[in-house]
């Protein structure tokens, strides 16, 4: 029985490899505009599908980004200048990205771009901090969406969304995973408005991975930042041990479980961008996969 059992597991991972190994043709005429490219995924996204032949559309928040990716890349990718927040620049490249593609349409869009600051728990931050996350995080990725929406739809291409395994477990205050949450609800809704105009749309969960996302000297002067500007009353709260504990498991767990090795999640991006059939959903890491995670420290016991 556990034989037959195991046969049967066996055959379906099988099947399901080589069900997913047929990649799409022509690559070449396929563009794919990609946000957040100045380093970490997005940045070895873009170097990555330029090597395998698609026609890259890097956008990134600086001039080195830019730059860095030019010397690396070949001369089909295109980088440009984005800010997600602001509408006048999400429709400057998205009028540009028409004129590249033409009638052919956009093959896909990656929407990458992210930030995880500022992050604490929930009483120690205000409105307009929630605002300038969310307007990246999920604003910045509905608007990007939208704008080209029209493009992908004609070239029956793909929307692919990078949310978080904190877009299905909160274990910490702050706007991180409410950005993530509305980006996994963004994510299916609208995978079931465009499945009749066959357009798919995909979603990445990474766990942890060394980005500027997880780095340690980020969100460690994000912290203090925020204690410094808080009310007295509610450091009072809290008092000083609970902010150098916090300060302590960050600086201990996050850097020990964060993964280095980014092309986990790269490989998974390009799977939703180049195979025939895609999966719906990828969680590259093993905490993404196993569901696991963790308080960081911000839960006053």
């Amino acid at each position: 029985m556990y034989l037959y059992l195991l046969g049967l597991v066996v055959f379906y991972y099988l099947y399901r490899w080589v069900r997913e190994l047929p990649r799409v043709p022509d690559k070449g005429s396929k563009y794919v505009y990609i946000t957040g490219c100045d380093s970490g995924f997005g940045n070895l996204l873009a170097r990555h599908l330029d090597k395998q032949g698609f026609r890259v559309i890097a956008s990134c928040f600086t001039e080195k980004g830019e730059e860095d990716l030019k010397k690396s890349c070949s001369s089909n990718l295109i980088t440009t200048y984005l800010d997600v927040r602001s509408k006048d620049s999400v429709a400057k490249v998205a009028a540009m990205i028409k004129d590249k593609v033409g009638e052919r349409g956009l093959w896909a869009v990656v929407n990458n771009a992210g930030v995880s600051v500022p992050s604490a728990p929930c009483d120690w931050l205000t409105i307009d901090d929630y605002k300038s996350m969310l307007d990246v995080n999920l604003n910045g990725v509905i608007a990007v969406t939208l704008s080209v929406l029209p493009l992908i739809k004609k070239a029956r291409g793909r929307v692919v969304n990078v949310a978080s395994v904190f877009g299905r477990i909160s274990v910490t205050g702050g706007p991180y995973t409410i950005s993530k949450y509305g980006v996994e609800a963004f994510n299916d809704s609208l995978r079931l408005n465009m499945a009749p105009f066959g357009v798919k749309v995909l979603c990445i969960e990474p766990g942890f991975f060394k980005t500027n996302v997880t780095d340690v000297g980020i969100l460690t002067k994000n912290v203090n930042m925020v204690w410094e500007r808080m009310p007295q009353e509610v450091r009072d709260d809290y008092g000083n041990e609970f902010l150098q504990k916090s300060l302590a498991v960050l600086s201990d767990k996050v850097a020990k479980i964060s993964d280095g090795d980014l092309m986990k999640v790269v490989s998974c991006m390009e799977h939703a961008v180049s195979a025939v059939r895609p999966r719906t959903r990828y969680s590259p890491g093993w905490d993404a996969n196993q569901s696991h995670t963790f308080s960081i420290g911000w839960t006053r016991r």
